[in-house]
């Protein structure tokens, strides 16, 4: 039935804040198991974007389409049942301070019901297992480092067995190695478990590692959407000004000592 639908898609979304004009008549899709990075400079609407696909915002003209529904005028409830389809990894990681590590893992698990202890811990080991923290499981929040927070977000997303994931800046104040291991996270994942992935970021390194599509925003609006190959031949200045910037953030940042099997770009 929805066969060659795609996932989530934007219809000419607007949305301001008062006189602030954030997106401007923004489209784009995501389709099954595809990642969609969303690229941009600092308060371009790309977190805004994802706000919008959760339900926490609205848009003031325009649809959104998640999970195949057009959710634009959903209340609540709806959107508690879209949620369990589609989650979030939020940039502080949104974790429960006064929680160990495996306690906040369990948190979806329990909500959902219907496991004994037992299969909750079981699962709990698996995830950290497979997103490399599994020593910090009685750990708080607080013992870890920023990054660390970020791989047991993704852990506790998949805790509730999405469709899809929602990235917001993943590799923000976090070290460039640990920003590369997050990159190989997320790609592991998308392989192994087939998510549909959005991930907010201003790492191009982390776009062309991760991305089948780009969207690029400026100035409230979509300037560009294709893939890495074709954004590098596109004509837009502002695009072809971030590639450049952005290569020279990278090299600054590695220079003959990149990660391994990392091309320059």
């Amino acid at each position: 039935m929805n066969e060659g639908k795609p996932y989530i898609e934007f219809q000419d979304v607007h949305k301001a804040f008062g006189s602030n004009v954030v997106l401007n008549g923004v489209s784009f899709n995501v389709m099954p198991g595809e990642t969609v990075c969303i690229l941009g400079r600092s308060g371009v609407g790309k977190s805004v974007a994802l706000h919008e696909i959760m339900g926490f915002l609205k848009p003031d003209k325009g649809r959104v389409w998640v999970a195949y529904e057009d959710i634009t005028n959903y209340g609540e409830e709806d959107m508690e049942r879209i949620r369990k389809k589609v989650t979030m990894v939020f940039q502080n990681g949104a974790l429960f301070d006064s929680l160990t590590i495996g306690e906040n893992i369990a948190f979806p698990l329990r909500e959902r019901g219907g496991l004994q202890e037992e299969q909750i811990y079981q699962i709990i080991d698996g995830l950290l297992e497979m997103v490399g923290v599994r020593e910090f499981r009685d750990m708080l929040p607080s013992d870890l480092s920023t990054g660390m927070k970020r791989s047991v977000a993704i852990a506790r997303a998949l805790a509730a067995q999405p469709d899809a994931v929602l990235y917001d800046e993943p590799t923000t104040m976090v070290d460039p190695l640990m920003a590369h291991l997050l990159g190989d996270l997320i790609k592991k994942l998308k392989k192994q478990l087939k998510l549909t992935s959005i991930v907010v970021t201003h790492d191009m390194a982390l776009a062309k590692k991760l991305s089948d599509r780009l969207l690029f925003l400026h100035e409230a609006r979509a300037i560009f959407f294709g893939t890495f190959a074709e954004m590098a031949n596109c004509k837009e200045p502002i695009v072809q000004e971030f590639l450049e910037l952005d290569s020279l953030d990278f090299e600054h940042y590695f220079g003959a000592q990149r990660p391994p099997h990392e091309p320059r770009v």
